[in-house]
């Protein structure tokens, strides 16, 4: 490019946004901020999909270069609440869609030591698109936009999205959806908002995304099913609260707390009383749920393995729609009668081998000494043999009974050969001198020279 052309204004914005230091890169978001409010505000204007490609690639490097983890989650916070600075409805979607792009493009490259800052931004960008939804008051239209959205750019089976993202966002959507909507959402816009997920469950071919919908959707409203019980009775028992304090303004002075027993904010105390309260879950009709579910895995072209993990999770929204919950002590009763199983198995397969065993005549415990599910006597003598035939060796071969090998003792060609140079040996030391021989020092045999012989 001549040195004369100016770049587009994204590319700069985009440049800046990766720069090495953290001042330049705070301000490339500041400026960014107010470029998207004054270009959106303009009915001709507006961003196109390359465009905002070009952005969010700045956006995720400058992520990618955030060191510290206060710093990290205040600037996923920034990034994220960008989604509000865009005037309409279509461009914050179009945002909200290259970030998932941006994702699945640029995940094969993110390393461990950052994965979890980009784990974080995930949830915080899901977090504020569920927040421009609640904005513009749940509308079934706006639900109905993000929720294919979502399922197109994360879930469908022609998304190139990595499993680790489908992963995690499996994994925080009932959760940032609680934490948005708890408060004002129904049991029928909650049923709309895990509607597609029956539907995906069903005909999906991927046995890590079935078994992320069952687990991270559908048993998670069954696991919060008593939270959000206990939520509703709380609920109750405020509004009948509010009666009986409208209706009996005499008793309410001596109701009143006094200023000295409610623990002051920041305190010990406080805190362990905001520890113990539970976060805010969502309601159900887990009828609803259960019949839903139903008609997603009972269809014809639903496969079979996905059928019969998705009939065991509607057997339990049923029973939670009959009023039964699940009890803490049924998998502790099922462990043990799996291992008492277990030992009387084991029990029995000892005995047959023993069986097997003494038929085929080879020594060892006697069979009686072992019965079915009971545990094997141990014989104090060695069992004597009833055969009066010789016993015969691995050759075949008539012999004596085995011996125990001395320490030392060796086996095997060569030390035969030695033994037998030794016996040789002893016999020619233990055999007399003929007359005319002497015996040396080393045991050689020579002539003896007498003593009346000439000398030559």
């Amino acid at each position: 490019m001549a040195p004369g052309v100016q770049l587009p204004p994204e590319i700069q914005l985009a440049q800046r946004l990766a720069g090495n230091e953290q001042v330049t890169r705070d301000r490339a978001v500041r400026k960014l901020r107010k470029y998207i409010v004054a270009r959106t505000q303009r009915a001709t204007g507006g961003f196109t999909h390359e465009e905002l490609l070009k952005i969010w690639k700045g956006l995720f490097y400058c992520m990618w270069m955030q060191d510290k983890l206060l710093l990290q989650e205040e600037l996923a916070r920034t990034i994220s609440q960008l989604i509000h600075a865009f005037q309409t409805t279509e461009a914050q979607h179009l945002f909200l869609q290259t970030f998932w792009q941006t994702m699945t493009r640029e995940w094969a490259g993110i390393d461990r030591l950052r994965l979890d800052k980009f784990y974080l931004l995930m949830r915080m960008v899901l977090n504020e698109a569920l927040k421009a939804v609640r904005i513009r008051g749940w509308a079934e239209r706006d639900i109905e936009q993000l929720l294919e959205l979502l399922t197109t750019e994360i879930l469908h089976e022609d998304s190139q999205a990595p499993n680790g993202v489908k992963s995690h966002f499996l994994e925080v959507y009932l959760e940032e959806l609680a934490k948005v909507g708890a408060a004002e959402l129904t049991a029928d816009q909650n049923l709309r908002f895990v509607e597609p997920f029956c539907w995906i469950a069903a005909l999906t071919k991927d046995s890590l995304v079935l078994h992320n919908i069952t687990r991270g959707i559908f048993e998670t409203i069954v696991e919060q099913a008593p939270f959000a019980i206990e939520d509703l009775m709380r609920e109750l028992d405020e509004e009948e609260g509010e009666e009986e304090a409208s209706g009996g303004d005499d008793d309410s002075d001596s109701d009143e707390e006094l200023p000295g027993q409610r623990p002051p904010a920041g305190s010990p105390e406080q805190k362990w009383d905001d520890e113990d309260s539970t976060s805010p879950v969502l309601q159900f009709d887990y009828k609803a749920v259960a019949d839903r579910l139903f008609e997603a895995a009972s269809q014809q072209n639903t496969p079979s393995q996905n059928r019969k993990r998705l009939y065991k999770v509607v057997r339990k929204l049923q029973d939670l729609a009959g009023g039964h919950f699940p009890e803490d002590e049924v998998p502790e009763r099922a462990c043990k009668r799996l291992l008492e199983g277990r030992r009387v198995r084991k029990g029995k397969r000892r005995w047959l081998q023993q069986q097997a065993r003494s038929l085929r005549g080879e020594p060892g415990v006697e069979a009686e000494a072992l019965s079915p599910g009971g545990e094997m006597k141990k014989s104090r003598g060695r069992p004597r043999s009833t055969d009066p035939a010789p016993r015969t060796g691995a050759a075949g071969r008539k012999g004596p009974p085995g011996r125990k090998r001395r320490p030392g003792q060796r086996h095997g060609a060569r030390a035969k050969a030695k033994a037998a140079g030794t016996r040789e040996s002893a016999r020619k030391k233990q055999r007399p001198l003929e007359s005319g021989q002497w015996r040396g020092r080393r045991g050689r045999v020579g002539a003896v020279r007498s003593s009346s012989a000439e000398p030559t």
